[in-house]
């Protein structure tokens, strides 16, 4: 008998494009050479250019599909993306907490790419309570990352390294806080852990707007994860991966482009035009 892959189970809404969300976490753990497990938190009405409407599941469906996988196989990484509801975030929290020694990223979506707000000011409140303490890495946005750190003034912490301090001490182990959009010239990313700031990669901005690039990203970090590599390592070759899925990408509608996760099925990888530190 072979070996099995390294197994990865998502959290996630359903995106019926294909560009985010669970489609987006089994597209890319399955390129990855993970095998992925689904669990779905959402029903969701978007295509390309933006989300129209979202139905939670009820909690009890959502713990049920984790628990049904969790008692039939080993699973080496959890991915959370999407949630729903504030007891959806509740019932994954508990769930998740019975196994303490898995790696767990955290994609806190707080909307779309096109401004659809998806997570309330509750939800924010939630995943920080209580996902934030559980959580091997978060990978925020700038924008995501000021909107959980927020202060009662507007203004308060829009530095990026003031808010992955206080990511921190809400009690994650490590910070990865993108650039995309920053008004920069390359895409910077930063990956902070207690000490401060332990690696930072730039990335050639390619010109497009991407559907599912942080989905992309997040499960991209827990493939690696599952499959051994430690945190500095994984990012660094999750962010690679990302960036080739996105200069393949492609535009099937009338919105966003998608990445193309399985370019490496259709071309050679081009050469990865990228500045890094560590």
């Amino acid at each position: 008998m072979s070996q099995p892959p390294p197994i990865v189970l998502s959290f996630a809404a359903s995106d019926s494009s294909g560009g985010a969300g669970a489609q987006a976490d089994i597209l890319t753990l399955a390129s990855m050479g993970c095998h992925p497990l689904s669990v779905i938190t959402a029903i969701t009405i978007q295509d390309t250019a933006g989300v129209d409407h979202v139905m939670a599941l009820d909690a009890e469906w959502v713990v049920d599909q984790a628990r049904a996988v969790l008692e039939d196989m080993p699973v080496h990484a959890f991915k959370i993306g999407m949630l729903g509801s504030v007891e959806t975030i509740a019932a994954i929290a508990e769930v998740i907490s019975d196994y303490p020694d898995i790696p767990l990223v955290l994609d806190p979506v707080l909307a779309s790419g096109r401004g659809d707000e998806l997570a309330s000011g509750s939800m924010r409140a939630a995943m920080c309570e209580l996902l934030l303490p559980q959580a091997t890495i978060i990978t925020p946005n700038s924008l995501e990352a000021r909107q959980l750190t927020q202060g009662d003034d507007e203004h308060d912490l829009q530095h990026l390294a003031q808010c992955a301090a206080r990511l921190l001490q809400m009690g994650c182990k490590y910070v990865l806080i993108t650039g995309t959009h920053e008004n920069t010239l390359q895409v910077t990313n930063h990956l902070y852990g207690c000490e401060g700031v332990i690696r930072s990669d730039s990335w050639y901005r390619l010109a497009d707007a991407y559907h599912g690039s942080g989905c992309t990203l997040a499960s991209a970090i827990a493939a690696t994860l599952a499959s051994g590599l430690p945190i500095v390592e994984s990012v660094y070759e999750a962010q690679a991966y990302t960036w080739q899925s996105l200069k393949a990408g492609f535009r099937p509608g009338m919105g966003q482009y998608l990445p193309d996760r399985m370019f490496w099925a259709r071309s050679e990888a081009g050469a990865v035009q990228r500045t890094g530190t560590k």
